[in-house]
């Protein structure tokens, strides 16, 4: 049995997975991690998976891994915004060291790693142009620095929770803290302050979110390592 480390920013990003595990009565157990807000064991198809969600961004990511924990390979994982315009929600890019066998289909390209949300198509599309990569998220390359420096490989799984073109429903990094988190009081107030034009959207997006952890929770239920 090897053990893997799966981390990503929020809880929700996993239920896909776990709604899948509990579906075939795999085994869930709740970890108390100090510094990790939510973590648990999974053992699935003969391997231990240990999530982790500490919320988005590196410094968070690093607070979680603050303590070295004994696995065969640290996977970044969760919801990605696409640079490439022919992505789709719920579609499922890979990268990094680990070999990852599915019976469904994904994308392997570059994953570029930014601590600000990519909010407009005109960021996306000046990111794309800049790094040659399919996809952004926020997490990937601390977790890769500490897989390195715990001396495992590193994988990278994400899904597709926004498309290329278009804006999100609100600049979201107006609602962090220093340390990254996000504000869902202040996100709340500010989509209510314009209930008629943000509102919708934001509701849209969060189903779009929904899908996404769905279908990763898919695709990690027919994929091994």
């Amino acid at each position: 049995m090897k053990t893997w480390l799966l981390v990503a920013a929020e809880r929700r990003e996993f239920d896909g997975l776990l709604n899948r595990v509990r579906a075939e009565r795999g085994e869930v157990a709740r970890l108390d991690w100090p510094d990790v807000r939510f973590a648990c064991e999974v053992k699935w198809k003969e391997d231990r998976w240990l999530l982790a969600a500490n919320g988005p961004g590196p410094v968070l990511v690093k607070r979680a891994l603050s303590v070295r924990r004994e696995v065969d390979g640290m996977v970044s994982t969760g919801f990605c915004g696409a640079l490439d315009p022919a992505l789709r929600i719920g579609e499922i890019v890979v990268a990094g060291d680990i070999p990852i066998y599915s019976d469904r289909p994904f994308i392997q390209g570059r994953i570029h790693t930014s601590n600000v949300v990519a909010v407009t198509s005109e960021t996306r599309r000046e990111l794309r142009v800049q790094t040659g990569a399919v996809a952004v998220e926020m997490e990937a390359d601390a977790v890769r620095c500490k897989a390195a420096e715990w001396g495992v490989p590193f994988g990278c799984v994400k899904v597709v929770s926004d498309m290329a073109a278009g804006d999100l429903p609100l600049d979201f990094n107006r609602y962090r803290s220093a340390s990254g988190d996000f504000s869902r009081t202040r996100i709340a107030l500010g989509a209510m302050a314009r209930p008629f034009s943000v509102l919708p959207r934001l509701m849209a997006f969060d189903r779009d979110c929904r899908r996404a952890s769905e279908a990763l929770g898919d695709f990690f239920a027919n994929c091994r390592f």
